[in-house]
């Protein structure tokens, strides 16, 4: 994405195009952090991720950057068809921190399913972030789960 030289707009034009800008590079985190999660790529969140990060999920609860990466690996398998359904993202802004709310719908086609987890699970994703020096970074994602459904589904295309 280019970003355009707006010095020459009044002031709250660029706090406004400065806005816009940071509420579409939060909302991206959240797709490529569920795309990660889809590809079972957990350690692709390392760039989306401060340091400290904390995460709460139906998959358990982790902190710092290398526990979040492992509790993400456990739960969303590359072998496993993972698919994420996220809309309805509301970022709130203030000044370098942002808070996230998200719809998700979560479906894991498991080879072996499992009982002690769901199929499909509806969910509201609040998750935190704020700027740092390479750009806006989780900070905390939770998972506040809705509902689940147990009702099995078939894996395609994967060999």
């Amino acid at each position: 994405m280019t970003v355009h030289d707006d010095t020459h707009l009044p002031a709250t034009h660029q706090d406004a195009v400065r806005g816009l800008l940071d509420r579409e590079e939060v909302a991206r985190l959240v797709s490529q952090l569920t795309a990660a999660l889809d590809d079972g790529d957990s350690d692709r969140l390392r760039d989306l991720l401060v340091p400290d990060a904390h995460a709460s999920t139906p998959g358990g609860t982790a902190q710092g950057i290398d526990a979040v990466v492992a509790q993400a690996a456990r739960n969303h398998r590359p072998e496993d068809g993972v698919q994420h359904l996220v809309g309805n993202v509301l970022v709130d802004l203030a000044h370098d921190h942002a808070e996230v709310r998200a719809n998700v719908v979560a479906t894991f086609a498991r080879r072996e399913p499992r009982a002690d987890r769901p199929v499909t699970l509806g969910a509201v994703y609040r998750l935190r972030a704020r700027r740092t020096g390479a750009g806006w970074r989780l900070t905390h994602i939770t998972t506040d789960p809705v509902w689940a459904s147990t009702a099995p589904v078939t894996l395609v295309g994967h060999a």
